[in-house]
């Protein structure tokens, strides 16, 4: 069966472009606008065109977390599995796991799925982590959920260097709480 054209495909790659501007972020934010919530709600499109300017948009967002944290920790149950999915790996996590992890993680976790082939939107969902957790209440909001452990068993399959190299950015800040200017996620917006 052949998918037929998309014709909302373009949208994700115009919210990027919206999100490229702080205005845009603001207004994307805008917890009584729900906008942000309503993309969220696109990454399980199969259209990879679509899941990649979702992907974009929601990275470009997060630079806001500094100013934005609430707004965005408001989403928690529609943001972390679209900024964690894509890079827990394929594994089917232990029950001890999922466990520790809210539903709409766990359920996605404790099942055999496909691992997402697009290492540009691999990178995207770890820029995302990292700005979020740069902030200490996101930080503390990451290990309330196991996203720790998520992201382990997501770098043990990881062959993409510059992906591997985004693990390990945010497996840093994890570890030491801290960090230098220099593994500070480019501050240019995603194409």
């Amino acid at each position: 069966m052949l998918l037929q054209d998309d014709p909302f495909d373009h949208v994700g790659s115009i919210l990027v472009n919206i999100s490229h501007k702080e205005a845009g972020r603001k207004l994307l934010l805008d917890p009584k606008r729900g906008l942000l919530k309503q993309i969220l709600r696109q990454f399980d499109s199969i259209s990879p065109l679509r899941r990649k300017g979702v992907s974009g948009t929601v990275r470009n967002c997060c630079f806001q977390a500094k100013d934005q944290l609430l707004d965005l920790l408001s989403i928690s149950e529609f943001l972390w599995p679209a900024i964690l999915l894509p890079v827990a790996g394929s594994k089917v996590f232990s029950v001890h796991d999922t466990s520790k992890m809210p539903l709409e993680l766990s359920s996605a976790l404790s099942i055999e799925r496909e691992p997402w082939d697009d290492p540009e939107i691999r990178v995207q969902a770890l820029d995302a982590i990292y700005m979020i957790i740069l902030q200490d209440a996101g930080r503390r909001a990451f290990w309330s959920i196991n996203g720790p452990r998520i992201l382990q068993v997501g770098y043990e399959d990881e062959e993409d260097p510059k992906v591997m190299e985004a693990y390990e950015r945010v497996g840093a800040l994890v570890v030491h709480g801290g960090m230098s200017m220099a593994d500070e996620p480019s501050s240019e917006t995603s194409n």
